[in-house]
């Protein structure tokens, strides 16, 4: 099975920046298609942004869009996600999310986000 190795979460004051990583454990090839999603406190899980092998699909949701950037290792189960210009309504739990035709769709455990006044 694949496991995916979360870091980066944390506490930052409103306009700060985090920067979370996440690392699949597969090792016998490039996973199709990385993502990061979230889920707000009273809220839904939500898809921030995506990208896919080669960068074929990227995407962003609007909220994002402009002040998130995702990014892939070319020759790695590797993604991070770089957030800057934080808002206290971007508090809650961030998950990593990978999905392949092969293997199938696996998800981390959630890293908490805390952005404060």
């Amino acid at each position: 099975q694949v496991q995916l190795v979360e870091s980066g979460g944390g506490s930052v004051h409103a306009g700060g920046s985090l920067t979370l990583s996440c690392t699949a454990s597969e090792r016998a090839g490039l996973i199709d298609v990385m993502d990061w999603y979230r889920q707000i406190p009273g809220g839904g899980r939500e898809m921030v942004a995506t990208v896919s092998v080669g960068g074929h699909r990227l995407w962003y949701a609007n909220f994002a869009e402009g002040r998130f950037t995702i990014t892939r290792d070319g020759t790695r189960n590797k993604v991070w996600l770089h957030m800057n210009s934080l808002n206290i309504q971007d508090t809650g739990v961030y998950y990593c999310h990978v999905s392949d035709y092969s293997l199938g769709d696996w998800w981390g455990q959630g890293l908490q986000v805390v952005v404060s006044s």
